[in-house]
């Protein structure tokens, strides 16, 4: 692996994110059932300077997207999407990443800022936790079909409902 540049994200860099995205996220499973452009321009759109690359020579290696208004309250920043390249894993770029959306967040305003981690998933705990994150509230989602009425395959994603509420804080941010 070339130098490694951290960087504000860019147009430039959309497809890049996009694409590594849904590489890094099973968009079939909660909660990354919302990734999509409209997820990435809503950040990009309500805190840019919260939304980090790391590029070398190839090309894009990871991304990381926050943005202020975690649900209900404005003074938290959300540290909602992070992923790298597998070829970066392992040098410390995702704590670089995740260290630069913090400065950004805490610049802006945020009293503290949150994010999840899949359960399972101990690398980015570990990772999170070495970056000053610890655990706080714990919930977890539990479903039960309706066993007289199974749900057919869904015509369009499920709507996550803070990222409704994230949007609809952005759009009134940028209205006069």
């Amino acid at each position: 692996m070339n130098h490694v540049d951290i960087v504000p994200m860019q147009l430039s860099h959309l497809e890049g994110v996009l694409n590594l995205g849904h590489r890094a996220y099973d968009v079939n499973a909660m909660p990354y059932t919302s990734w999509s452009l409209s997820s990435v321009a809503a950040h990009w759109d309500a805190q840019p300077e919260a939304c980090w690359v790391a590029v070398d020579d190839e090309g894009l290696l990871g991304f990381v997207l926050g943005s202020l208004s975690y649900d209900e309250r404005e003074d938290w920043g959300y540290l909602e999407w992070i992923a790298l390249d597998e070829r970066a894993r392992g040098k410390g770029i995702a704590s670089t990443l995740v260290e630069r959306c913090c400065t950004a967040l805490f610049a802006a305003g945020a009293s503290r800022i949150i994010t999840d981690v899949e359960a399972g998933n101990e690398a980015s705990a570990s990772m999170m936790r070495r970056n000053g994150f610890t655990e706080g509230v714990t919930v977890t989602l539990f479903t039960r079909p309706n066993p007289s009425h199974p749900a057919p395959p869904a015509a369009h994603p499920l709507r996550d409902p803070a990222r409704t509420r994230l949007r609809r804080a952005a759009r009134t941010a940028n209205t006069p």
